[in-house]
Order: C-alpha cells, then structure tokens, then sequence
C-alpha cells in the first residue's frame, strides 16, 4: 500500500485526533477503508520530527522512551486494614464482567488539584471527577458520587497504596464493594488504569494548572476517551462495549 498525500492527510487527521497509529489501522481495516501499516505511519511521525515537525507530540508518549520506576524504597507508610491484592479473586483476571475497577489520581502543576480516575476492568470506560486536593476524604467522595449510577452492578476496586485512598473503607461500604490494594510499585497490577492515565495526559499534559479546568472540560475529556477505538475490543470503544455489558 501506498502512503499517498490523501492517506498521509487522513493519517495527520486521525492524529490530531489523539488515535495512536495502531487504532488508526485498526479503525481503517474496521471499516474497510485502504491503510498504511502503523510501522509506517510511525516512520512518518519520526521522519516528520527530524524536520522540526511536531507529530510526535500527538503521541500518547509525546515521543518520550517508557522509563522504569526503580524498586525504591516505598516511603508512603501502611494504610490502615488494606486488603492486598494477592486476596482478590481471580474472576477479577478474566475481564468477563463489568463491575470490577481501578483506581487512581492524577495531580496538577505544582500538586495542587487532582482527577481522580475510575475504570472498569473489562470495558475500558472511564469516569474523571476533579478534586481540589489530594486528600483521601475528597478522593473518596469524588469515587463515591462518581460510581453511585452503577452501585448495582459493583464487584470490586483495586487501586495503588497512596495515602489518598486511606478512606477506602468508606468507598467499599457506601458502594457497597470489595477494595484491595496493589504491590508497591507494580503499576501493571492496574495497567489499565495507567495506560488511561497516558491517555488523559495527551489532553491535560503535565504542570497543566487545574485550576484553570472546568467540569465541562473534565466531562469532555471523558467522553472523548471512551469514545477512541482500541485494539482490546477489536478497534470498537470502551462506550460500545460498556453498552453490551450493561443491557
């Protein structure tokens, strides 16, 4: 397949519209649409760059090599009655049912503000709700308000150990769910959720003051997310799939 200037504009198009070059195949095979291979579109995003181009900034990496966290020493002390995930059923694994979430935070400029972040395991869709701070009382409530439309169909949360979610006792009861708690600095226990996280930050980048975010904005943002194809669900959405999950 050719790489023409009317697929190269569809390319340049569907980037500025935060699709990754594998959704963009994916949604071109999809609909039966002629498509470049993503190698391809890639090497057009860096060759692109080597010319003072800006494509890769439309990436969900911005361009930027994946870094590992290090095995530091955990310095956010012990949160009262966590229930590790080691304890969590393995039906959690499968990723069949909707009702089993991830949770975590994302922080403003200057770690002032927060998003808090909910995802369903098998669906993808995703909720965002702003908080002023990143304390665990205004997490949990934003989690709680959040979630509150699908209590019924709850199973279970698993987020990271930060101390913001030391009111998780309070999430699982009034949601009426069970909560764990993720290794240390085992992100892939949650990779979904971080893989959103990456995602929302190609709409609101790092050191982005929160302050200057509506709810509005917020609510769009989300809705964008789980509108975008991805590769999981055969380039349908998280929207779709929520639907097929919950009728």
């Amino acid at each position: 397949m050719r790489f023409t200037a009317a697929i190269r504009a569809k390319v340049e198009r569907q980037l500025a519209q935060k699709l990754s070059p594998e959704q963009i195949v994916g949604v071109a095979v999809r609909a039966g649409r002629d498509m470049v291979s993503h190698e391809r579109i890639y090497q057009h995003i860096w060759q692109n760059k080597k010319c003072g181009g800006h494509l890769h900034e439309r990436l969900s990496t911005r361009g930027k090599p994946y870094r590992k966290r290090g095995a530091a020493k955990d310095s956010r002390g012990i949160i009262k009655d966590r229930v590790g995930i080691n304890q969590r059923p393995t039906v959690v694994e499968r990723r069949k049912r909707f009702g089993d979430l991830e949770m975590d935070t994302i922080i403003g400029r200057k770690h002032k503000g927060a998003i808090v972040t909910i995802n369903d395991r098998a669906s993808g869709i995703l909720l965002m709700r702003k908080v002023p701070r990143k304390e665990s009382g205004l997490v949990a409530q934003a989690a709680i308000e959040a979630l509150r439309p699908w209590k019924p169909l709850l199973h279970r949360a698993t987020s990271d150990n930060g101390k913001k979610f030391a009111d998780h006792q309070l999430i699982a009861r009034k949601l009426q769910l069970d909560f764990f708690f993720a290794k240390p600095y085992h992100s892939c226990e949650r990779g979904s959720n971080e893989n959103l996280n990456g995602l929302i930050r190609q709409y609101i980048p790092k050191q982005t003051d929160f302050d200057t975010l509506t709810d509005e904005f917020i609510q769009y943002v989300q809705d964008q997310i789980n509108s975008r194809p991805r590769k999981h669900f055969i380039f349908d959405t998280p929207s779709n799939e929520f639907n097929r999950l919950t009728r």
